[in-house]
């Protein structure tokens, strides 16, 4: 399984047979101009809430690929009203598709469209792919629901976000490592504005000195699971 960070808190996750794209924001993320939307065609779209930031670039990559968007029923609801495909989900629910096994897990965060009308309650996935399980957290508190994921999965990696203010930061990430039992994480949801910009080196370090990998992709980049 390959993952690609797309900036922010979007990814392109390629797995033997199929590309899912998570919450993406590319478009309007400056830092992201590096990256066409064109280039990507994911037969799956993963949302873990309804903030532009996550969604940006729905709509459009959808279309052009007639993809499948994952989210919580409110989300999902929504783009099926534009005409686009969907598979509904909600907390503690697991469902297998054609590239694989979600479930929908538990999120500490707000959801809400750019217009300000109620995008559900938001989430995180937890994906088992390619002999595989990774968590992505999507945008969330420190929470003892985490320690639910260690109980039920042996994950490969942890996506957390790391930039603070908006979600938690990097002392509590490592904390939600603990709590997930994952000593492998990727960060997101660090740099892209000036609220959660972040000493790198230091989180890095940080995550070394408890004996845990923080993994910091630039815009573009992959690692292999």
């Amino acid at each position: 399984m390959e993952i690609q960070f797309l900036g922010h808190a979007a990814l392109y996750i390629k797995t033997s047979t199929h590309n899912i794209l998570v919450d993406p924001f590319i478009s309007g993320n400056p830092k992201a101009s590096s990256i066409n939307i064109q280039d990507l065609n994911p037969q799956a779209i993963l949302l873990t809430h309804a903030h532009q930031d996550h969604i940006l670039d729905v709509e459009k990559i959808a279309k052009a690929n007639d993809s499948l968007i994952i989210s919580n029923f409110e989300i999902v609801s929504h783009f099926q009203n534009k005409g686009l495909n969907g598979h509904p989900m909600n907390h503690g629910g697991k469902w297998t598709f054609d590239f694989g096994e979600l479930k929908y897990v538990n999120a500490i965060h707000t959801s809400s469209f750019p217009d300000g009308s109620y995008g559900g309650q938001p989430g995180g996935f937890v994906l088992s792919t390619d002999n595989k399980i990774i968590y992505i957290a999507g945008d969330t508190a420190l929470t003892y629901d985490m320690k639910l994921i260690a109980s039920e999965f042996k994950l490969d990696l942890a996506v957390l976000p790391i930039g603070d203010n908006f979600t938690m930061g990097i002392d509590d990430a490592i904390v939600a490592s603990d709590f997930v039992e994952c000593d492998k994480v990727l960060g997101c949801h660090f740099d892209t504005f000036s609220f959660i910009e972040i000493d790198q080196n230091r989180a890095v370090e940080k995550f070394s000195n408890n004996g845990k990998e923080l993994i910091l992709l630039q815009i573009g980049m992959s690692i292999t699971i």
